[in-house]
C-alpha cells in the first residue's frame, strides 16, 4: 500500500531494510576519522598562527586609527611618537590620511572654509572665523620635511582653494575646517550637513563645483553609520530582542496542530497586508512631504520614497499571485511541516540546540577575531605617496607572503568551522526526527531521543560532519578567490576576464547549492543508518534520483512555506521599528531605511535560526517516508495516516494530470 504497482520495476535499485530494522541503527561505529582528526589538526594550526599573531603583533594597531604619519591615535605605538592624548582622528584627504587630536572639532555654523586643518596643524587665512584652537592638534612639527600652508599653497579663497595644492581636491595634505561627530570613539567623521553646505560655498568661475565624486561614498556611508549609531538601542531592541522573541513565539506555536495551519496561511496573508501596508505608509509619508510648503525634506528623498512604496505594492500583488496559483502544493507542504510539528512537539529540547550552536559560533568566532586582529597586525608600516602635485603621503600596513597565507588559512578555517557547527545540528535535528519516525509507539520519545541523539553525532559522526563542511569550506574559499579575481579583473578594465570570472562564479554558487542539499540528505541517512559520508551521499543521490518529482516538489514549497515564516518574522519586527523610530526620532535621522534595514537582516537571520529546525525536520521526514516507501509494504510501514493521505492524494492528482495530457 505504501508503494504503487508500477514502480515495482525499480525494486533492483530500492532500499532493503537491514535485518531487524527498528528504527536508526543502535550499534554505529566512528565514521570518517580521517577527517575528524584533520579538523583538529586544522584548529591546531590556527592557534598556532594566533599565538605568532600575539607574540608578533599589537591589537592596537588594528583597532585604533593610525595617522599619516604612521602613529597610532590613543596609544605609544607605531612611529615612535607618544599619541597617548590624542585620541581620536580627523581625515584630511580622501586616502585616509589624518591626524590625531584630542576631541573631534565642532563647528558652530558647520563649515568655516577659511580655516584649514593640515598636516601640521591649523592654518588660517584672511577672514577666519573660528579661533585657532577650535581643535587641538597632536604636535607633527618633528616630520621630516613635514608639509606646511602659506598664501599660494592653501589660499583659503573659497574660489580657488579647492583646486590648490594643499586642498588638491581632496586629496591633499589640508581641508576645510568642518563640523563632525564622533564614530566608535576614536574616529571624527564629517557632519553630512557640513558637507552639504560646503558644496554651496566652494566655487569654480561662478559655477558650483561638482564634488560628489568625493563626497557621493564618504556621505553615505557618514550618513548610514550616523543613523545607525542615533538609532542603536531600537536596533537592539527590535533587531536582536524582538526577533528573538518574536521567531521563538512563532517556532512554539508551530508546535501546536490545531494552529499549524492558520499560522501558516496567517503568515501568508500577514506578510501581504505587512508589505501593502507599509507601502501605503510610505505613500501617505511621501504625499504629506510633497505637500509641505517650505518644502522640508529633499525631492530625492520624496521620489525615492514614491519609488520604494510602489516596489512594495508590486511585490504584494507577486505574492497574492504565487499564494492563489500554489495553494495546493502550500496545503500539500503542510503535511510534512505537520508531521514535521508532531516530532518537535514530542521533543520540545530540540527549539533549544540552536541556542548551543550559537553559543558554539560564538565562542569560535571570538577566538578566531582575537587570532585574526592580531595577525593582521603583524604587517609593516610602509609609506605611500599620494598622486598629486605635492609630495603628500600617508601610511598604511604592508603584509609579507607568509602572513597573507595565514590569512587565507584563517579565512578558510572559518568557513569549514561555521559549515561544521551547521552540520552537526543537522545530524543531530535528523537523528532525533528519524528516531521518532521509526517508533511505532510516538509516545516513547521525548526529550530524553534528543540528548541521546547529540551524544551519538559527537561520538561517532563528528568526521562525517568534518567531511561534508569540508566541501562546502573549499568551495567557498574558491569563490573568493574568484571574487578577489574579478576585483582585479574590474580594476585592470578587463571586461572578457571579468565576464569569464562572473561565469565561473555562477557555476561555483550553483555547485555550492548542489553539495548543500545533497549533504544534507546524505546527513540524513548518516543518522539512520550510521554509513560514512561518501557511502550516505550515494544512498541519499539515489533515493533522491528515483523520488526525484515528489522531493522536489515538496521541498520547493516546504521551503517557501518556511521562508513566509522567515519573513513574517522579519516584516513583523522591522514594520514595528519603522513605527516607533519614526514616531520617536525620526526627524534626527537622516533617513530611517538604513537602521530599518538592518533590523530586517538582524531579524531574519534570527528566524532563519529558529525555522531551520523545521526545515531540517521537514526534510527528514520526507526522507524517511520515501526510505520507508522503499523499505517496507502494507502495514509495516511506519508512515503514518495524515501524511500518507496527503501524499498519495497529490500522486493521484498528478496520474490524472498526466491522463488528460495524453
Amino acid at each position: 500500500w505504501c508503494r504503487s504497482d508500477d514502480e515495482d520495476r525499480y525494486d533492483d535499485e530500492r532500499f532493503e531494510a537491514p535485518a531487524d530494522f527498528d528504527g536508526p541503527v543502535a550499534s554505529r561505529s566512528c565514521t570518517d576519522v580521517i577527517f575528524a582528526g584533520l579538523m583538529l589538526l586544522c584548529w591546531g594550526a590556527m592557534t598556532a598562527i594566533g599565538v605568532y599573531g600575539i607574540i608578533n603583533g599589537d591589537y592596537r594597531a588594528v583597532l585604533y586609527p593610525m595617522d599619516y604619519d604612521g602613529n597610532v591615535c590613543g596609544t605609544n605605538f607605531g612611529n615612535g611618537t607618544d599619541m597617548t592624548n590624542y585620541t581620536k582622528i580627523v581625515y584630511i584627504n580622501n586616502f585616509a590620511g589624518g591626524v590625531c587630536v584630542e576631541e573631534c572639532p565642532k563647528v558652530e555654523d558647520l563649515v568655516d572654509v577659511r580655516t584649514l586643518l593640515t598636516y601640521n596643524g591649523v592654518y588660517q587665512g584672511d577672514g577666519a572665523v573660528l579661533p585657532a584652537d577650535y581643535v587641538n592638534v597632536a604636535d607633527y612639527s618633528y616630520v621630516d620635511n613635514v608639509l606646511t600652508c602659506d598664501d599660494t599653497l592653501c589660499n583659503t579663497d573659497p574660489d580657488v582653494s579647492w583646486t590648490r595644492i594643499g586642498i588638491s581636491k581632496g586629496f591633499g595634505y589640508a581641508f576645510y575646517a568642518l563640523d563632525t561627530y564622533e564614530v566608535l570613539e576614536v574616529r571624527c567623521m564629517s557632519n553630512p550637513s557640513a558637507i552639504s553646505k560646503l558644496k554651496t560655498i566652494i566655487q569654480v568661475d561662478n559655477d558650483p563645483l561638482d564634488i560628489d565624486a568625493w563626497s557621493s561614498t564618504q556621505d553615505f556611508i557618514s550618513n548610514l553609520y550616523g543613523d545607525m549609531f542615533q538609532a542603536r538601542n531600537y536596533i537592539f531592541l527590535f533587531g536582536i530582542l524582538g526577533a528573538m522573541g518574536v521567531g521563538f513565539v512563532y517556532a512554539q506555536l508551530l508546535r501546536f496542530q490545531p494552529l499549524l495551519g492558520l499560522m501558516i496561511w496567517g503568515s501568508v496573508l500577514a506578510s501581504i497586508t505587512i508589505i501593502i501596508g507599509l507601502g501605503v505608509v510610505c505613500y501617505r509619508y511621501a504625499s504629506e512631504w510633497k505637500a509641505e510648503d517650505p518644502p522640508v525634506r529633499t525631492n530625492y528623498d520624496i521620489q525615492g520614497t514614491f519609488i520604494f512604496s510602489y516596489v512594495l505594492f508590486g511585490l504584494g500583488a507577486i505574492i497574492i499571485f504565487l499564494t492563489i496559483f500554489l495553494r495546493k502544493q502550500i496545503m500539500l507542504a503542510m503535511a510534512c511541516v505537520r508531521e514535521a510539528a508532531r516530532a518537535i512537539g514530542s521533543m520540545p529540547l530540540i527549539v533549544l540546540f540552536p541556542v548551543v550552536q550559537t553559543a558554539g559560533f560564538l565562542v569560535f568566532a571570538i577566538l578566531w577575531l582575537i587570532y585574526a586582529v592580531y595577525l593582521a597586525s603583524t604587517g609593516d608600516i610602509s609609506e605611500m605617496e599620494l598622486p598629486v602635485d605635492a609630495v603628500v603621503t600617508v601610511r598604511e600596513f604592508k603584509f609579507d607572503e607568509f602572513t597573507r597565507y595565514c590569512g587565507w588559512y584563517l579565512i578558510f578555517i572559518f568557513f569549514w568551522t561555521i559549515a561544521f557547527i551547521q552540520a552537526i545540528g543537522e545530524i543531530v535535528i535528523s537523528m532525533s526526527v528519524a528516531k521518532w519516525y521509526f517508533t511505532r509507539d510516538k509516545w516513547e520519545v521525548g526529550s530524553g531521543t534528543v540528548l541521546k541523539s547529540i551524544c551519538e553525532s559527537m561520538r561517532y559522526h563528528l568526521g562525517t560532519a568534518a567531511f561534508g563542511s569540508f566541501i562546502i569550506a573549499v568551495t567557498k574559499i574558491i569563490r573568493l578567490m574568484v571574487a578577489k579575481a574579478q576585483k582585479t579583473a574590474r580594476d585592470m578594465n578587463n571586461k572578457i576576464g571579468e565576464a569569464l570570472l562572473c561565469c565561473c562564479q555562477c557555476c561555483l554558487w550553483c555547485f555550492e547549492k548542489v553539495v548543500k542539499f545533497l549533504n544534507k540528505n546524505a546527513y540524513i541517512q548518516t543518522a539512520i543508518f550510521g554509513t560514512p559520508f561518501c557511502r550516505s551521499a550515494r544512498e541519499a543521490f539515489g533515493l533522491i534520483t528515483r523520488n526525484a518529482g515528489k522531493i522536489a516538489s515538496i521541498t520547493y514549497v516546504s521551503g517557501i512555506v518556511l521562508f513566509v515564516g522567515k519573513f513574517f518574522i522579519s516584516c513583523l519586527t522591522t514594520g514595528a521599528a519603522y513605527l516607533v523610530i519614526n514616531r520617536e526620532m525620526g526627524e534626527d535621522l537622516y533617513s530611517i531605511g538604513g537602521p530599518c534595514a538592518l533590523i530586517f537582516i538582524m531579524s531574519y537571520f534570527i528566524g532563519d535560526m529558529f525555522l531551520d529546525i523545521f526545515d531540517m525536520s521537514t526534510t527528514t521526514v520526507l526522507h524517511c517516508f520515501v526510505a520507508d516507501e522503499e523499505m517496507f509494504d502494507g502495514d509495516e510501514c511506519y508512515a503514518e495516516g495524515k501524511l500518507r493521505d496527503w501524499l498519495d492524494d497529490f500522486e493521484e492528482n498528478e496520474r490524472k494530470i498526466v491522463a488528460r495530457i495524453d
